[in-house]
């Protein structure tokens, strides 16, 4: 090839390289997607930047992330205390759009909190050392803290209902217990708790001896509304089930305790007596005041992570309204309504934060504490979303409230699929104890995993609703999993909550497991037989109940009473004492081992594993009684001896009423004994008695308790109960301990 040629060749290679660089530079180009846009808020903040040096408002960065299309948003909320007026609102205009998350979450290393408080100031001492200050306009104070501690509205004694009389229209005994002679007895309020029921209902009146109390909320309280409950139901104010007022609270008369306060709703001002050691120049003096916290309504991919919610309010009990306790912290309201024994049409509480119809809503490792009212709802149809390693502590209702009360709604209004896991929840119901930890609706694939709930009132965990009612039968309740959860100290004898359990269900609902759980001392110390560990209620069905570890338990370990509850399981549980069969057509009961006085390694290892955290499992004593001989000084019927002895709280024995009645366990030998358990029989309880061993006598004033445990370092062949007076021996267990 000649010069010119091989020229040529490369001249023509050239061009045809710089046409393809100028074809592909004059091609349209693939755009990277953009990376999330990150805006920032304080509480100090203002403007429309967003920016770290310059923060917005939180209503400034949700109005900023609403126009941004196309890309993930974070809203970075800084360090601090953010005081709200009313709740952040956030919409479907404030949700992920095109498969993207809007992210509402704290700055690196902050701990931000939304607060609904309202610092009250300005405190000067009076000369009984009490403190006084000024309320500001449209501040009504019906919880105080004090340096973030609960204090409590100053509150009476118990007035038993033969003082106390209750009917449909007020109570009797304000002479006997001095309300006649208040300054001010209508902003008091009497407090009433009738088996699983609260009442907190303002007096209006004193006419005599006669009290007359807020309009509808005593009306609600009574029976004949037709509105409160099954037909059947007999726990209303003026019931036979009512057994008194538990204490009048809110009037200066009452304020004798440190830590107790007193709102005047005429002066609108607070009066407080400080504990030990507090300063009210120095103190931080906080009430509820807002609502609600954040609301997200019709809202959907959005994530809430690591924020807390404190000093919300909850309004309703200082209105007219009241709170007309129904079950679970859930109200009857309105002066009039449509009639409802299935409890469609009752009021949730008012909680910190409430979804509304969202979908794909995630709140994790949220703070919820020093609540007026509950922790978090999630209803009207919200879906396919989650609760989850959060922690709730100090509320006056419950932590968590999911689904609604219609059993069978519309698509867009039915509860499916959401979360409620590895959240930690402890002494909620503080001010409303009959509110539970967890409570859920009408759910379907509902899943209640891996939480953590102790101290609590009333039940922990409650799914299902409607009774036996008719409009009930029939709904979406399905498919629902408890699982995992360690739930310890429910049914606290203290706040005299009554018919609940651990872990509760209502209602027909196929596919429903209640597996894994550990229970630990539900309803532990009563005095009567209450506080189930697994309480199947009323029309509850096609449920399976499957290792689960449940102990140190008041009642029941298994409740399935009903027999229109039918075809429920109880499979490979463990625990330590017994239960009677599940009624209910198609019903049983296998594989359990009951009547343990050791917990064997698996079930140790599933009691470990429960809750948000995992945890101690309180291990079963060695019982010297099961294998020694019971007598008794006397046998009513087939209430024989040896029934003190069978593993089994709902058996028992029974001698006659007589003095110097006795039961009496022989060891067999000679035992060095360091602990003595005694289970009274609930309906003839042994009161005012010895515990008498081969070394030592103990007295025990007042009745036996469910368990009444006695510590002591004895050397005994025999452990003897004896009537100190004229009465039964009436037990239902009694273990010895090495």
């Amino acid at each position: 090839m000649t010069r010119r040629s091989l020229n040529a060749v490369r001249g023509s290679a050239a061009a045809a390289t710089a046409a393809f660089l100028a074809a592909l530079l004059a091609a349209p180009t693939a755009q990277a997607a953009p990376g999330p846009r990150t805006l920032y808020a304080a509480p100090d903040g203002h403007g429309t930047s967003c920016t770290a040096a310059r923060p917005c408002t939180p209503e400034g960065a949700r109005d900023q992330a609403r126009t941004e299309r196309g890309r993930d948003v974070r809203v970075l909320l800084k360090n601090g205390t953010y005081k709200l007026d009313e709740p952040i609102e956030l919409g479907a205009a404030d949700s992920g759009k095109d498969g993207h998350t809007v992210t509402w979450t704290a700055a690196p290393g902050a701990h931000p909190v939304l607060s609904g408080g309202q610092d009250i100031t300005g405190w000067r001492q009076n000369a009984d050392g009490t403190w006084t200050a000024d309320v500001p306009a449209g501040v009504t104070p019906r919880q105080l803290f004090i340096d973030g501690r609960r204090a409590t509205r100053a509150r009476g004694a118990a007035c038993a209902a033969s003082t106390c009389d209750a009917t449909r229209t007020g109570l009797t005994g304000a002479t006997a217990t001095g309300i006649d002679r208040w300054q001010r007895p209508t902003d008091a309020e009497a407090v009433i708790r009738v088996r699983w029921r609260n009442y907190h209902c303002r007096i209006t009146g004193v006419s005599g001896d006669v009290m007359t109390f807020a309009q509808p909320c005593w009306t609600n309280s009574a029976s004949g509304t037709d509105r409160t409950g099954p037909a059947w139901d007999s726990t209303a104010v003026d019931s036979t089930r009512y057994s008194g007022v538990a204490f009048f609270e809110n009037a200066p008369e009452l304020l004798d305790q440190p830590g107790e306060f007193v709102w005047n709703s005429q002066n609108r001002t607070v009066m407080y007596l400080p504990r030990k050691g507090e300063n009210m120049h120095r103190a931080q003096a906080i009430t509820p005041h807002t609502e609600q916290l954040l609301v997200l309504d019709g809202a959907h991919d959005v994530t809430v992570d690591g924020i807390g919610f404190a000093y919300a309010a909850y309004s309703q009990p200082d209105t007219e309204e009241g709170y007309a306790g129904m079950q679970a912290g859930l109200t009857l309201t309105g002066a009039t309504g449509p009639v409802d024994h299935a409890g469609r049409f009752y009021t949730k509480p008012s909680a910190a934060v409430t979804v509304r119809g969202g979908q794909h809503i995630s709140i994790e490792n949220a703070r919820f504490s020093r609540l007026g009212g509950a922790g978090a709802v999630l209803e009207a149809g919200t879906k396919d979303s989650s609760l989850t390693r959060s922690s709730f502590t100090d509320l006056s209702s419950g932590a968590v409230y999911v689904g609604d009360t219609e059993p069978m709604p519309g698509t867009a209004l039915a509860g499916e699929r959401n979360t409620i896991a590895y959240n930690t929840i402890t002494r909620s119901g503080v001010e409303y104890t009959d509110s539970v930890g967890i409570w859920a609706g009408y759910e379907a694939e509902l899943t209640v995993d891996h939480n953590s709930l102790d101290h609590l009132p009333y039940s922990g965990i409650s799914v299902g609703w409607g009774w036996n009612q008719p409009e009930a039968q029939k709904s979406v309740l399905r498919d629902n999993k408890v699982t995992g959860n360690r739930i310890t100290n429910v049914m606290e004898v203290a706040q005299a909550q009554h018919d609940g359990g651990a872990i509760y269900t209502q209602g027909a609902q196929p596919g429903t497991v209640v597996s894994g759980n550990y229970i630990n001392r539900s309803a532990f110390g009563n005095t009567e037989r209450d506080g189930n560990g697994i309480y199947l209620d009323e029309q509850s069905s096609h449920i399976a109940v499957e290792k689960n570890v449940i102990t140190r338990i008041g009642y029941k370990w298994v409740s399935n009473w009903a027999d229109y509850g039918i075809q429920n399981t109880a499979r490979g549980n463990w625990t330590d004492t017994a239960a009677p069969a599940l009624a209910g057509n198609g019903s049983v009961m296998k594989e359990n081992l009951t009547g343990l006085d050791r917990l064997p390694a698996e079930a140790l290892a599933v009691a470990a594993r429960a809750g948000a955290h995992g945890g101690p499992v309180e291990q079963l004593r060695t019982d010297l009684a099961r294998t020694g001989t019971a007598t008794q000084s006397s046998t009513e019927g087939a209430a024989a001896a040896a029934l003190a002895v069978d593993a089994d709280t709902n058996t028992d024995t029974r001698t006659l009423s007589e003095a110097g009645a006795w039961w009496q366990i022989d060891l067999g030998s000679e035992q060095r004994i360091r602990q003595i358990e005694i289970w009274n029989n609930s309906s003839s309880t042994t009161a005012d008695f010895d515990v008498v061993t081969d070394d030592a006598t103990v007295h025990v004033s007042g009745k036996a308790l469910r368990p009444t445990v006695l510590n002591l370092d004895s050397r005994t062949r025999t452990v003897k109960i004896v009537t100190s007076g004229t009465g039964r021996v009436a037990l239902s267990q009694v273990l010895v301990h090495p």
